[in-house]
């Protein structure tokens, strides 16, 4: 008895440190998982992390993260340097390469060259050719423009929340005003509201 009132304050001590350690690992974990950019200090604390283990209920020795989980918490967040912002673009690329290898018709055959073009500007600022206003025809330009709003209104992103459809339609006035996209096919989308049918989309969706 003697003995454990000698002990006590020390095993304590490494109670209050043990838990202290958990609420770090817990608040690193949580810090990681938000769209923030990681600091040196949450990523040495994810690194220990990975390598502890802990007993389950049965005794069966489990890991506090999963290799999987550690690196998708390692994904650096913010902005891309040249390399990342290249991958990210070549899906464009992929997307190309891929229609064409489908047998479209006759009607359809220019569907795969439509589609590549769909993130450039007409300023010659988009990707990842590069190219101006007389080289991007018209359905290609109409693509943009639904491209963009869908990007900005969707709500199946997890890296980012849906904007609001008067916020949306405001970008994309900006986008003219910036000579990125076509201010003629945006007059029309705005005109015809065809904004509205994604909106009648999403809510048929939901009742389903």
């Amino acid at each position: 008895k003697q003995n454990y009132y000698k002990e006590a304050p020390e095993l304590e001590k490494e109670e209050k440190e043990r838990i202290g350690e958990i609420v770090n690992c817990l608040s690193a974990i949580e810090t990681a998982n938000e769209p923030t950019v990681l600091n040196k200090d949450t990523t040495s604390i994810l690194d220990r992390i990975v390598s502890k283990y802990y007993l389950d209920i049965d005794g069966k020795e489990k890991p506090f993260i999963t290799e999987d989980e550690y690196f998708k918490l390692k994904i650096k967040k913010g902005s891309l340097d040249e390399e990342e912002r290249k991958e990210i673009e070549s899906h464009v690329t992929h997307t190309y390469n891929f229609l064409k290898t489908i047998p479209w018709t006759r009607e359809m055959k220019n569907i795969p060259m439509i589609a590549y073009g769909h993130h450039e500007k007409l300023n010659g600022d988009g990707y990842p050719r590069h190219i101006t206003a007389k080289e991007i025809p018209i359905q290609t330009r109409m693509m943009t423009i639904s491209d963009i709003y869908d990007a900005l209104t969707a709500r199946d992103r997890p890296y980012k929340r849906a904007v609001p459809i008067n916020k949306a339609l405001d970008i994309l006035q900006y986008e003219v005003e910036d000579n990125h996209i076509d201010s003629e096919l945006l007059k029309i989308f705005l005109d015809a509201k065809i904004y509205e049918e994604k909106k009648k989309l999403v809510e048929d969706n939901k009742t389903k």
